[in-house]
């Protein structure tokens, strides 16, 4: 059964998790509103990312370069590769996104949404959160 986690603007539905695939991968599909971007950059300690594009277009920037993913297109991120996105498009994008191995799971995004949902997130309880399920903010 599918699960849905908003993050602030961000939609994130969750089709596979690490629970239901024995850790293999977390595959989720997420909305990005126009201007909608990721809070902090950051690079992940344990998996690798595989972006692919389904409508819309959001623009990744991957260790400084921007990388636009449109419908049908897709980006791979390495583990220990500092990455972020925003939609610059003007328009509602989507995209698959899936974690190998799958380590992280639903969990971070519920607890980011807690943060999200409380006002402002405190800097120093964000970094925790994100080292604590393995993301390293840049």
């Amino acid at each position: 059964m599918a699960e849905t986690i908003r993050v602030g603007p961000l939609e994130l539905r969750f089709l596979r998790t690490k629970h239901d695939t024995g850790g293999s991968l977390d595959l989720f599909e997420m909305t990005v509103p126009p201007s909608g971007r990721m809070p902090v950059p950051h690079h992940h300690r344990d998996w690798d990312e595989t972006i692919y594009g389904l409508t819309g277009t959001v623009t990744f920037t991957v260790n400084g370069a921007p990388q636009p993913v449109g419908p049908g297109e897709s980006l791979f991120i390495p583990r220990g590769v500092v990455h972020g996105f925003d939609n610059r498009s003007g328009a509602v994008a989507t995209c698959l996104c899936v974690l190998t191995p799958g380590v992280l799971g639903p969990e971070y995004f519920r607890e980011i949404a807690a943060l999200a949902a409380a006002g402002p997130p405190d800097a120093a309880k964000l970094r925790e959160t994100m080292l604590r399920h393995g993301l390293v903010p840049a």
